[in-house]
């Protein structure tokens, strides 16, 4: 069994050939998108957070909306760039969309990836410390906002305050239990995703890795978790860890399915820069059913993972994204035996 479900990136433009021609057509469009997840039986609602972009930006408004819609999947990020983020307002934030959505959020997050803007997070007001880099700041991000997670008071009451306090020093309400163990981090390597083990967070790998052995995607992926689970057990954590591939996945079913994808058949994994060094990009899979089959059974980094995240084309607009979906849950997955 394999938990499977969604990640869309948002995105937006007002090109009439688009069905997503706003940026509230989007955040709209993404809570159908999950609503109708549910009802076709996917497992989770993901979304990838970039900032300057005609995409999704600001998760936690439409997670919690996604939340009070739904009843049963999961919801997420894949992922938040923590270099942009105030680590308390954050814990807040995701403490109520938690609570909200009963317990089902699951939040990637990560140092993030090139954006639209030079530095964008000091826009922000977030900048380095001297001698650090953002790299660095996302890292110092990440564990305050973990601490924070944990539900130990830190903060001083006042004396006289406007309204009673609890005995003991305060933490950031709303606090959700378990929220610490669902946090993700995205990693892009494998020497990240063995730092990621290291500090008790899930999982989350994408279609790039931001390294290049010469070996198939998949393959090196493999390798990665692996090196995480590795990392996990020598760390002394007790808790099961999970991990998630996405994957770009279209069966082709119909007619409009052969049209739209039928091209990438052909696809395959390539190889480019970026951030001046090497990385892998993996292919997209796109076949008929019984050829999606016998593909994805090959694919060492999904057999790896016990979490499935299909990569959608959200412009093509929320009935043919439910269709794709759908289909395969319907006709890929029980064969599979991930159903």
């Amino acid at each position: 069994m394999k938990n499977i479900g969604f990640l869309s990136f948002g995105h937006w433009t007002p090109s009439p050939q688009s069905q997503v021609r706003s940026a509230s057509d989007a955040l709209l469009q993404s809570i159908e998108l999950a609503v109708a997840a549910e009802e076709v039986g996917a497992d989770g609602a993901y979304f990838r957070v970039h900032h300057f972009a005609r995409q999704l930006a600001s998760p936690f408004p439409l997670l919690a909306a996604v939340g009070a819609r739904t009843s049963r999947i999961e919801i997420g990020t894949g992922v938040i760039d923590m270099r942009y983020e105030n680590p308390l307002y954050m814990a807040e934030d995701a403490g109520a969309a938690d609570l909200i959505a009963g317990g089902r959020l699951q939040l990637g997050i990560s140092r993030g990836s090139p954006e639209q803007v030079i530095k964008g997070y000091e826009y922000f007001g977030h900048v380095p410390a001297e001698g650090s880099t953002d790299a660095d700041m996302a890292r110092q991000h990440t564990a305050r906002f973990l601490e924070v997670l944990d539900g130990e008071g830190f903060a001083r009451p006042n004396p006289r305050p406007m309204f009673p306090n609890p005995p003991g020093l305060l933490r950031v309400e709303p606090h959700s239990p378990g929220l610490r163990e669902r946090i993700w981090w995205g990693a892009g390597s494998r020497a990240t995703a063995q730092w990621t083990g290291t500090q008790g967070m899930n999982l989350m790998s994408s279609t790039l890795l931001t390294e290049d052995t010469g070996v198939p995607f998949h393959q090196l992926q493999a390798e990665q978790i692996h090196l995480y689970r590795e990392a996990w057990r020598e760390a002394g954590h007790t808790r099961e860890p999970r991990v998630s591939v996405s994957r770009s996945i279209f069966p082709l079913v119909s007619d409009l399915d052969r049209q739209l994808f039928g091209r990438e058949t052909r696809s395959t994994d390539q190889v480019g820069h970026l951030e001046e060094g090497l990385a892998r990009f993996g292919k997209t899979y796109a076949a008929e059913p019984d050829k999606l089959v016998e593909d994805l059974a090959q694919d060492e980094a999904i057999a790896a993972a016990d979490t499935l995240l299909l990569t959608v084309p959200n412009q093509l607009g929320v009935d043919y994204n439910a269709h794709v979906l759908d289909s395969l849950l319907r006709h890929v997955a029980p064969e599979l035996g991930w159903r």
